[in-house]
């Protein structure tokens, strides 16, 4: 069997920006192992022609864009598929955004697996037209793509208000293991191990910062609370309020962008603290399990599924002040927390099972030549 895959929608490898990125590099990684011939499609900068070179035995298809967001990622996205459709080759494509470019496929009779992401357009941080556009491309994707992959129980349950259950998957995203990691990033923020709460988060409403802080803030505590990323108080009133409310003991040290850097700052945390509201599984969370963190999350059912008993809940300031009362205050509960957050991820969350689930709904969609039907 030719087993030969293209993937689409992200930016390409190796990972650079985000859980879509780091997904297709790890599933990407992981079909080579096994013997696939993998493409994977990659933005660049600039100007000029499409090229082609090859990083850890993934193929990739180099493409160059001049214009920035989204009209950057629509003017890449469409190359992609021009490109991809010149051959038969199985196709799975990371998002729905531009969905409707995926016409294409079906047209050529190109088998398309889409990972649907996130409910997008549901959220409150997008305008009316974006939004618009989004849900127009969630319909688009669910009905142009052969099979359609969610990330997360819940985004299935969406999903099957458009399409049939066989047309739908549950495959998470994954993680690697961390066991051990320096402490000197730590230290150099003024922090010790073990005595601080790690907050990796978009500074949006939607992801309870606010709540968080006020909650931290009420009173004294005998840890600190790291929370990565850029405050500016003068040009976003969100940001001021949460900056307001902090007390000294809340650290700001801005972005981080280095790997090792985070790595090190999750895994010597006291606990993670994740207050997304929407959403599907995000990889932040994921990595804390893979990390054996401790989780305090906002109490839905998207965060719930995925940290379970790894976790303490909480809906509002004074639930989230309670919930770090509990793991400063009792030894047992956060060993507890943190074994399960172990478990959990072995469980669930490791590249390797996520992968190894891809690569078998990948086998069901591989185009056939006339005579492997035949033997078949």
């Amino acid at each position: 069997m030719n087993k030969t895959v293209r993937l689409l929608g992200t930016r390409g490898v190796p990972a650079n920006y985000g859980g879509f990125e780091t997904a297709a590099e790890h599933i990407a990684l992981y079909l080579v192992n096994k013997g696939w011939r993998v493409i994977v499609y990659c933005q660049t900068e600039g100007d000029g022609p499409v090229t082609e070179d090859v990083w850890r035995g993934i193929e990739r298809v180099l493409i160059p864009v001049t214009s920035d967001g989204w009209k950057g990622t629509a003017v890449f996205d469409w190359i992609s598929i021009r490109h991809a459709c010149q051959f038969k080759d199985l196709c799975v494509t990371f998002g729905y955004n531009t969905a409707g470019f995926n016409i294409l496929q079906r047209i050529k009779g190109i088998p398309n697996i889409m990972n649907m992401d996130g409910i997008e357009w549901s959220r409150s941080r997008w305008g009316p037209v974006k939004r618009t556009i989004l849900y127009i491309n969630e319909r688009l994707g669910c009905h142009l793509a052969n099979h359609l992959i969610a990330d997360h129980p819940e985004i299935e349950k969406h999903l099957l208000t458009r399409v049939a259950q066989r047309k739908v998957n549950t495959i998470t995203y994954g993680a690697n293991a961390v066991t051990e990691a320096s402490e000197d990033p730590v230290r150099k923020l003024g922090l010790e191990p073990g005595r601080y709460l790690n907050l990796i988060a978009r500074p949006i409403e939607e992801n309870s910062i606010l709540e968080m802080v006020q909650g931290f803030s009420s009173k004294r505590r005998d840890c600190k609370m790291l929370i990565l990323g850029n405050y500016n108080a003068a040009t976003n009133d969100y940001h001021r309020q949460v900056l307001e409310a902090a007390s000294d003991q809340v650290v700001f040290p801005g972005a981080i962008y280095d790997p090792a850097v985070v790595q090190s700052l999750r895994f010597h945390s006291l606990a993670y603290i994740h207050g997304h509201t929407v959403g599907g599984t995000n990889p932040s969370l994921v990595e804390a399990l893979g990390a054996s963190n401790a989780v305090i999350a906002h109490d839905n059912v998207y965060n719930r599924w995925v940290a379970q008993d790894a976790g303490l809940y909480f809906t509002d300031a004074a639930g989230f002040s309670a919930a770090v009362d509990q793991i400063c205050d009792s030894p047992a509960v956060l060993a507890g927390l943190r074994a399960a957050s172990k478990r959990r991820f072995y469980e669930e969350f490791t590249w390797e099972h996520v992968a190894g689930q891809y690569e078998q709904l990948m086998l069901r969609y591989l185009p056939q030549t006339s005579a492997e039907r035949y033997a078949g």
